[in-house]
């Protein structure tokens, strides 16, 4: 394990600060006035929290500096420490931090405990659930465990947890649901500030699963690092063989239980049903995980074989949306997708099913029809509902000035609003209360947005 010298960040360890967005040049901050943020996540898989947790921790403003703690990718994950060392970090890896329950949980509540006491933060922030639940629970034995504690003086450190999604439905049976709402409900007690990515999220999180109170949340939603994206039409498409009169459904995301993928297979079949065949049509399944075979399986029994591309991981995800016509998501739970943000930025319309914080991307509602709603940037279908998000796409599909109009609109909405610079921002704004005087007790309005989506 990296000591704390060996595991800051290339800004956090030097007195010159990085040059902000447009150009301008910021000051630098002592180190010694600088307040020092822990953030702890399970791990870097593929998908938005990775890449979340990097820029935070890559780019922290004048008065922070930031270190990150993750566990281990499992094996059936792609692993995506590639990114966080091209942002020049490194991280400190405790191995036995695992995403499901087990004995090592303790091991992995200890050695974090050593890092907090060596690293001696201000802020701890913890991310998605396995990391949120250890995380706090080593965090407020490190606020109490001090000589100082027998007078009832814990240290002045604060306690953030961000929630990229909720495992409160969609991902395990009834008791270990019930399980784990408990235990959130709990850990939100001795959390200063509960940081949700959407609007939809915070609501279900706070209102419908009655964990924490309103004046802990602020929303934040995800950015986008414009810089990544890749607008250049083509070479996907021909890698893949599909032509240019061909229109290409897309789909981004970890081959697991929970993205629903075998949904979006159902709904190519309704397609290409002789009696409905829309011709023309190619699916793309971009990711990886331990449902690929079962899935490829599945293509193959209903008949997608021609039409369907399974390409696995791939690391260069945001130059892909340029060959893709519209940007499918499947899933049964989400936060605030990514992939959705991306494909907007670039200005694909969408095709999701409305959970989480999907419809907070999606615009203004215009309506609905044939059991599928039309949004300012796309349609959205019910959860399970492989016929209606057929439906869904066939209006798309045989629409391409609205697809087009779609996807202008989506990516003025993206751009102007979700920037990773505005998310880093935000996220320092909920820093910088906790450690001004008063911040124990917050108002009621601290549960509104800091941007309006």
């Amino acid at each position: 394990m990296r000591t704390m010298e060996q595991t800051h960040t290339r800004r956090a360890s030097s007195d010159l600060e990085v040059i902000p967005p447009r150009g301008e040049l910021r000051p630098s901050a002592s180190r010694a006035t600088r307040a020092r943020v822990v953030r702890v996540i399970d791990r870097l898989n593929i998908g938005g929290p990775a890449k979340h947790v990097v820029w935070l921790t890559a780019e922290p403003g004048d008065a922070f500096e930031s270190v990150l703690i993750t566990g281990t990718v499992p094996p059936g994950e792609g692993d995506m420490g590639y990114y966080a060392d091209a942002a020049g970090i490194e991280p400190i890896v405790i191995s036995d931090m695992s995403r499901e329950l087990s004995p090592r949980d303790v091991v992995a509540l200890w050695k974090l405990l050593v890092q907090f006491w060596k690293l001696k933060p201000q802020i701890i922030d913890t991310h998605k659930a396995k990391a949120g639940a250890v995380g706090r629970v080593a965090a407020i034995i490190y606020k109490w465990l001090t000589p100082s504690s027998l007078w009832l003086r814990p240290r002045q450190c604060r306690v953030v947890h961000t929630y990229h999604g909720h495992i409160f439905h969609s991902y395990y049976g009834p008791f270990k649901t019930r399980l784990f709402i408990g235990i959130e409900r709990l850990l939100a007690r001795v959390t200063d500030r509960i940081i949700a990515v959407s609007q939809q999220q915070r609501w279900e999180i706070c209102e419908r699963f009655r964990v924490g109170r309103p004046e802990q949340f602020r929303v934040i939603p995800y950015g986008i690092d414009l810089d990544e994206l890749v607008e250049t039409r083509g070479p996907f498409r021909a890698k893949l063989g599909i032509r240019k009169e061909e229109l290409a459904v897309g789909i981004v995301g970890r081959l697991c239980e929970v993205k629903n993928h075998a949904m979006l297979l159902e709904s190519a079949a309704h397609l290409t049903e002789p009696n409905n065949a829309s011709p023309g049509i190619r699916f793309v399944v971009i990711g990886d995980g331990h449902l690929r075979d079962e899935l490829e399986s599945q293509s193959r029994k209903l008949g997608l074989a021609d039409v369907v591309s399974f390409t696995g991981f791939r690391d260069d995800v945001p130059s892909l949306y340029a060959d893709l016509d519209i940007v499918a998501l499947t899933s049964l739970n989400e936060g605030m997708p990514l992939t959705l943000i991306e494909a907007l930025c670039c200005g694909r319309p969408l095709a999701a099913t409305e959970v989480g914080g999907v419809v907070d991307v999606m615009g203004e509602r215009r309506e609905s029809r044939d059991g599928f709603t039309i949004w300012d940037h796309g349609v959205t279908a019910p959860s399970r509902d492989a016929v209606a998000f057929a439906s869904a796409l066939r209006f798309l599909i045989e629409r391409p000035e609205l697809r087009r109009e779609m996807g202008e609109r989506g990516r003025a909405f993206a751009r102007s609003r979700l920037s990773k610079y505005r998310c880093i921002a935000d996220t320092e704004q909920v820093y910088s209360e906790l450690l001004s005087r008063g911040a124990e007790r917050a108002p009621a309005s601290d549960a509104q947005p800091l941007i309006q989506s």
